[in-house]
């Protein structure tokens, strides 16, 4: 899509991360979510273990994704682990979520990360087929959490 820029935010976006965090609770529909308080989410903002991308059309943000560094034991080059991607939906498979994919890769790239991932639903087809569009390899694991 054309006109659709790319950013990764920094810690004067504070605006910018909310807008992104709106598009997640739409897109995710989240039903009852209470934003949390802007001090802690600007303490997100400031981390060097946090990523925000998000891509701005119009003067908005349309679309984002957040992602964790993992420093590793193993090797000195950490992984980055996607958490959350969104597009609005009248805005999906228009090559937005395709290009933040290329830009958090050509980033970790650059910074000598290892390896970026991402989990994805088996039942969410669109998820799983998206990823495999954007050059991600599957690999067979069972996510188990435990409730706290």
């Amino acid at each position: 899509m054309e006109n659709v820029e790319i950013k990764k935010l920094t810690p004067s976006d504070l605006d910018q991360f909310i807008e992104l965090i709106r598009v997640f609770e739409d897109v995710f529909e989240m039903k009852q979510f209470q934003m949390p308080k802007s001090n802690y989410l600007q303490s997100l903002l400031e981390r060097d273990d946090f990523f925000v991308f998000v891509s701005i059309w119009d003067g908005k943000v349309v679309a984002g994704l957040t992602a964790y560094l993992l420093r590793q034991y193993y090797s000195e080059r950490p992984l980055v682990y996607i958490y959350d991607l969104a597009v609005q939906t009248h805005l999906q498979r228009k090559g937005i979520g395709k290009s933040l994919i290329a830009s958090i890769n050509s980033y970790c790239k650059e910074k000598g990360m290892e390896e970026v991932f991402v989990q994805a639903d088996l039942a969410d087809d669109y998820a799983l087929d998206f990823y495999k569009a954007t050059g991600g390899r599957a690999e067979d694991v069972v996510h188990f959490y435990y409730p706290l």
